[in-house]
Order: structure tokens, then sequence, then C-alpha cells
């Protein structure tokens, strides 16, 4: 799933592809992704993109005041094409869900991998009346986003587990599965430790991991065309994917717990003490 880091990037990238240009052209082939009825689709023909924005892992491109709105969710992503094709696409159980072109010819496709269709679009006047969009929480790479806005956090998630939180689109906007387990890893926390239980010192620390676990990432991401990012995601990973690898900092076997759709992966030896954590399948079968 494309996370911050990686919408963060894309949005720079295509800033640089789109704004100035008038949209010739937008197809909708997968109908279920698109959310909203009014203004329609098509109201995005003509305009001229004047900027593109970002609201947690999700992509906003506006159109002299009418937005198109992008989640992109677990297998959704972002195709450029210099040249697209002049014939419109034909609709069907591809991956492609919605095509874009613009006055030079250029543009993008949205596509989707997998048979569960999550990917979902919106154009809307105002983004803050989409409730994926007014529902977020603080952006960790904002300003806002402050040590004392971080103890407001941790105050209200009580016995939450670290994990969650971090993964909770109305705490911290843009954190998911994989940036979740790399910023508990660079902290040296167990994913499943109550935010309660923290103290001074675990606070600031985990403060501190959240931005520059997420600064390093979109360093290493920014400038780069949307087919090369997910690669790039992937090789900067430590821990996240690679349950039965070594962990480069202590030797020991990077482990996983399954849950129902997902799992998490962490280091025993740098994050539990050695203590390996129950598998969250098994556990419910047991029950």
């Amino acid at each position: 799933m494309p996370e911050l880091p990686q919408v963060e990037a894309l949005r720079g990238w295509l800033e640089t592809k789109l704004v100035g240009h008038a949209i010739a052209g937008v197809q909708l082939l997968d109908f279920a992704a698109l959310k909203t009825f009014k203004p329609p689709l098509s109201a995005l023909l003509g305009l001229e993109i004047s900027g593109v924005a970002r609201y947690g892992k999700m992509l906003d491109l506006d159109a002299q005041g009418i937005h198109l709105l992008v989640a992109f969710s677990r297998a959704g992503w972002l195709k450029w094409k210099s040249e697209q094709p002049v014939t419109p696409a034909r609709a069907g159980k591809g991956p492609l869900s919605l095509r874009l072109v613009l006055d030079d010819g250029s543009g993008f496709d949205l596509t989707e991998a997998g048979t569960q269709r999550r990917l979902a679009v919106w154009v809307t006047t105002d983004p803050q009346q989409i409730e994926m969009v007014s529902s977020l929480g603080v952006d960790p790479l904002d300003e806002s986003f402050t040590r004392a806005a971080f103890d407001k956090i941790l105050d209200g998630a009580g016995r939450s587990q670290l994990k969650g939180m971090l993964r909770d689109q109305r705490v911290i906007a843009g954190i998911g599965n994989a940036y979740s387990d790399e910023i508990l890893y660079a902290a040296k926390m167990s994913p499943f430790t109550p935010a309660s239980k923290l103290d001074e010192a675990n606070r600031q620390l985990l403060y501190e991991q959240i931005g520059a676990v997420l600064s390093d990432a979109l360093k290493r991401s920014y400038g780069l065309p949307p087919d090369k990012l997910k690669d790039d995601k992937r090789l900067g990973l430590r821990v996240h994917g690679r349950a039965g690898e070594p962990c480069a900092v202590c030797g020991s076997t990077i482990a996983q717990v399954n849950f129902a759709d997902s799992s998490l992966q962490y280091c025993p030896g740098c994050q539990t003490g050695g203590k390996l954590l129950a598998d969250r399948r098994m556990s419910k079968l047991l029950r």
C-alpha cells in the first residue's frame, strides 16, 4: 500500500507534469471506484490543473476549484504515460480504473491489482466535504505535529497498542502497515505496547523516530517517477516484509504476527527482549 512518503513523492513529481495543463479527457473504467456524483467526472474536462496536494495517503488534483481526489488503498497506483492511447479504453476485469489525458496527449492511468476493488476517487469542490479527508488526524510531517501534539495523542490513546495507534488515520494521517513497523523497529518498541505505558524518554524517542523514518523515506523517494516508487519503498524497509531474514542490527530472525487480512513484522531481539509475539489468527481460533 502506498503510504505518506510515496504519495508525497508522487505529488511532487506530478506537480511538475500536471500544473498548467488542461484536462482533455477523463474515462472511468471501474464505476464502483467513483464515490460522488456531483459534480460529475465530466466537469473536469477543459479545466487547467492548478495544483496537486496530499491528504494523508490521498492525492488531490485541483483543476480550477474542482478537485479529483484519489485513495489508492492497498493495491492501487498511478501509471504515467507520456502519450496516452487515442482510442478509449475498454471496460472489463483488468486493472485499469480511470484514465486521464492532458492537452498535450500525456496523462496517467489509475490501476488496481488483484480482485478486491478498493481504489476510490471523488470529484468535489471542497475536499473537506469528503469524510476520509475531514476525519484525518495530524500529518506527521506538518509543523503542527509538535511534541505537545504528540503527547495529546498518546494521552488520548490510553491503552491502545502502539501499532494500531500509528496506523489510525483519524489520529495520525499517512502512516500505514509498513511504516508503523519501521517506526517501532527504529524506536525498539513492541507493536503491542500500550500507549499509556510510555515514559517521558520513550515518548520523546517515538516522536523523533516517526519524523526520522518518514523523512528519510521521503528523501530517498523524492524525484523518482511513479514506476520506481514502489520498488524504492520495498528496498528501503528494514523489517517490514522481511520475516525470516536476519536483523541487520542484532542478527535475530525477524518474526511475523498474522491477522485475518494483514500481518506485521518485528525483531524479537531489538523490540521484545527476545520474546515471540502470539499469532493473532491462531489465538482467535483457540478461544
